[in-house]
């Protein structure tokens, strides 16, 4: 059995932002079998639910394993779960700009999930390309409500106000209406 150690010490000395704590860097520099592999270190998927008001990071979504996920058999169709509540999944990357931390992609995907009978809808396709997005420096968020926007603005602000600070006047603008 092969054992691997998600949190060793090479990755804990550089600090990204607070966000992630996992390693997504499989290589570990050698170039060979896995190179190419995305790494994830600096992003986070950051759960928005509009009807409680809140904002929550939750690392399980990385792997599908998130405690809104957990229990639930995703359906392709978003009308064979008419009764579900409404999360939005979004994935937030930390870039660097003149040696500072900012939030440099953020994208949200929709996801709906019904507890009563275990069933919810997402679109793994968008999932995964919004995180491809996200890591690559994209601001997607205007398909999300009003609500769930300024949730997400808050809660970024709250995270590290100098991230934001520092971060795009288009992620301002497309959270805000600013």
């Amino acid at each position: 059995m092969v054992s691997m150690d998600l949190l060793n010490n090479d990755n804990l000395k550089k600090k990204t932002g607070g966000f992630n704590i996992l390693s997504g860097d499989s290589t570990d520099g050698h170039g060979g079998y896995g190179a190419g592999v995305l790494n994830l270190d600096n992003v986070s998927p950051v759960f928005v639910d509009p009807k409680a008001g809140e904002a929550f990071v939750d690392m399980g979504a990385l792997h599908a394993r998130s405690a809104v996920e957990k229990r639930i058999k995703f359906l392709p169709n978003k009308e064979e779960v008419p009764n579900g509540k409404l999360y939005w999944l979004v994935w937030v990357s930390i870039h660097y700009k003149d040696g500072k931390p900012y939030y440099g992609g953020v994208t949200g995907c929709e996801m709906t999930v019904d507890t009563e009978i275990r069933r919810g809808y997402k679109s793994l396709p968008e999932h995964v390309n919004k995180m491809d997005k996200s890591l690559k420096g994209h601001i997607l968020v205007d398909h999300m409500d009003e609500t769930s926007r300024k949730i997400l603005a808050d809660f970024l602000i709250n995270h590290n106000e100098d991230m934001w600070n520092h971060s795009e006047e288009k992620l301002h603008h497309d959270l805000l209406g600013k």
